[in-house]
């Protein structure tokens, strides 16, 4: 696809890494000339300098014969704009908004199209926001994902000694919890992935992927690991567009404390929260902290801009005794030196972004798709269409569908019913299936797989 990405930022950069790297046609658009050369550098891209929302520039850039427009500038109204214009005057045939303000969020899908010619609207702050609530929902996750509107979820776990598990074959799982299904589509031993068998058995330090029904999901955890206390206590630093919309959805259900060195956004947050405690401070004094109780958290979230921050309050929370850290951090590199060592989880707001425009490049129906593990390996819905003639899964047994090495099926959604799938399970026409793929290479020979033959239009 001919893509051209608006804003080199943070976002921008981290999305023209990951298509670039399906060998799409990528063109980034920004003022900044020093970000754009180093992109160049980085990647196989083509560079304009220039204001994301003039006619012209998007012109230099190739937006005549565009597939696809993000704008994921750091203003609403540029992306707005921009969107605008590629509609009415190039035609792009995708226009896709990041968008910031709870203002614009909250405008109708059918307005933000027909206004402003937006296709679909991509918030960064909003994924991070609801990942961190999912990860606070289940404390022993590292990542949890929804499908199915949130019917069916998808966790990584690590299992650690003492799990009723560890140890034992993973058929040994439905002698345990005869009543209930669940299905282990991959599991990572040092950093290599594999697709279990009913024989393969887990050991300490697996990082563990299951799929089970929403209500299910804490009677499998059991089996996998100790369960850990519920929460109860959560300590936010930062008071930000992340900060402050964790605490407004979580306050009503744990007891959350907001700290932030900025007054005037302290005095705001204070206003606009109801019970939530706020505190003006620094999240890295040590005596703020300890007056705070910080050894009774539950979760500690560092959320501020500075990725440096992050890591050095998250690293103190954790050492004066809060039970699990949370940092967000924006660089890559980072992300994978501090994530597992005194650092329970890193998060990164650009890689959870990712997922939603990957839905969009995929051929295929896809109505969800997750990146994993640093983009390393994805997670999609799908629907399948056609029938035995024009389809090679339509009409078959999971046994009997050709998939690649790597890939799995873990769940079917037929008519908002969730079927956790066997050897046997037999597929039909307009089912969404849960795919997994342990790494992107597979990923061309999937989407060629679930696509109907021409017979069938």
């Amino acid at each position: 696809m001919k893509i051209i990405i608006l804003g080199a930022g943070q976002v921008g950069a981290n999305l023209a890494q990951s298509l670039a790297a399906e060998n799409n046609d990528i063109t980034v658009i920004d003022l900044d000339a020093s970000r754009l050369a180093l992109l160049q550098d980085r990647f196989d891209l083509r560079a304009v300098r220039g204001h994301a929302a003039h006619p012209s520039v998007l012109k230099q850039a190739g937006a005549e014969d565009a597939d696809l427009l993000v704008a994921v500038t750091q203003s609403d109204e540029t992306n707005l704009v921009a969107c605008r214009i590629a509609s009415t005057l190039f035609n792009v045939p995708t226009r896709i908004a990041r968008i910031r303000s709870s203002d614009f969020l909250g405008l109708s899908p059918e307005f933000l199209a027909e206004q402003f010619g937006v296709d679909d609207v991509i918030s960064p702050e909003q994924e991070v926001t609801d990942t961190l609530r999912r990860l606070i929902e289940h404390p022993e996750a590292l990542q949890v994902l929804d499908f199915a509107d949130g019917k069916v979820r998808l966790i990584a776990v690590r299992a650690y000694h003492g799990g009723p598990l560890v140890g034992h074959a993973l058929q040994e799982i439905r002698r345990h919890i005869p009543r209930l299904e669940c299905r282990i589509p991959a599991i990572y031993r040092r950093d290599r992935g594999i697709v279990p068998k009913g024989i393969t058995v887990i050991e300490p330090g697996d990082e563990v992927f299951f799929l089970a029904r929403k209500q299910d999901i804490s009677s499998v955890m059991r089996e996998l690991r100790r369960m850990e206390r519920p929460v109860k206590k959560v300590m936010i630093a930062g008071g930000g567009n992340i900060g402050r919309r964790l605490a407004a959805q979580i306050e009503r259900d744990y007891d959350v404390k907001v700290i932030d060195h900025n007054r005037k956004v302290s005095n705001l947050l204070a206003e606009q929260l109801h019970s939530t405690l706020v505190l003006q401070g620094d999240a890295t004094d040590e005596e703020l902290l300890e007056q705070e109780n910080i050894a009774s958290m539950d979760v500690f979230c560092a959320l501020t801009n500075d990725d440096e921050d992050n890591i050095m309050s998250a690293l103190l929370a954790k050492r004066m005794g809060a039970h699990r850290v949370i940092a967000l951090i924006n660089r890559s590199a980072y992300v994978d030196l501090v994530q597992g060592g005194e650092i329970d989880i890193a998060i990164s707001p650009a890689q959870a972004t990712v997922g939603p425009l990957l839905s969009k490049i995929r051929r295929g129906d896809m109505v969800a798709v997750h990146s994993l593990r640093r983009g390393a390996a994805e997670v999609l819905e799908v629907v399948v269409h056609g029938d035995a003639k024009t389809s090679r899964v339509v009409g078959r047994r999971i046994e009997e569908v050709d998939l690649p090495d790597g890939a799995t099926i873990a769940a079917i959604i037929r008519n908002h019913d969730v079927i956790i799938v066997h050897h046997d399970t037999l597929i039909e026409a307009e089912d969404h299936l849960i795919v997994f793929a342990l790494n992107k290479r597979i990923i061309p020979k999937v989407e060629k797989l679930l696509q109907v033959g021409f017979g069938f239009f």
